[in-house]
């Protein structure tokens, strides 16, 4: 579907609102796509993914008159999107480590130079799938969805340290799966 302008969306908004089911169609063939990929990169569970990206919707479509323009649609549908994700996470248990509860040591030599590391989108991707829920979810809002460590906190319900030791501790988790699997095809980084 081609992009659309602002203006095009509010047009589309007010026809959903008013009933127009071929707009709801349309909205949600603008949104799915990039929603999906939201919720999969959270989840991990293409299953689980499609569940909440309709679950998302149907709670979008029908809270649709309470939207104010204050934000963005797309940005409106993003956050119910991120939180049911979260939601189905806390459902399967994922647990976060509190700063506080453990120790963190910054060491003077880091075992993997990060400037000196090119990596191939794919394998990213692929690693990241790898890594635990909580590093997952961290490491996906933080860089792929860009929300800063306060507003992550806010959206789990954790400490802000929380999310920055699973930050820390995803990347350099991702770090160790692609360091092996390069090592593994006889290329080091």
């Amino acid at each position: 579907m081609k992009n659309l302008v602002a203006e095009e969306i509010h047009n589309l908004l007010e026809r959903c609102k008013s009933g127009d089911m071929l707009g709801y169609k349309e909205l949600y063939q603008h949104y799915s796509h990039a929603m999906y990929n939201t919720c999969l990169r959270i989840l991990n569970n293409v299953q689980e993914a499609e569940d909440v990206l309709q679950e998302s919707f149907t709670e979008a479509f029908k809270n649709l008159q309470s939207f104010e323009r204050r934000t963005t649609f797309g940005g409106w549908l993003k956050q119910i999107c991120i939180n049911r994700s979260i939601n189905q996470l806390k459902k399967r248990k994922m647990n976060f480590v509190d700063m506080e509860q453990t120790e963190v040591h910054e060491t003077a030599t880091q075992p993997y130079d990060e400037t000196e590391v090119t990596l191939k989108v794919a394998a990213v991707k692929n690693n990241m799938m790898k890594l635990p829920d909580g590093y997952r979810t961290v490491l996906s809002l933080y860089l792929l969805e860009g929300y800063d460590h306060e507003e992550i906190a806010g959206i789990l319900k954790v400490a802000e340290s929380t999310v920055r030791t699973q930050y820390i501790r995803a990347k350099q988790k991702l770090l160790q799966l692609l360091n092996k699997e390069y090592e593994q095809a006889g290329r080091i980084y």
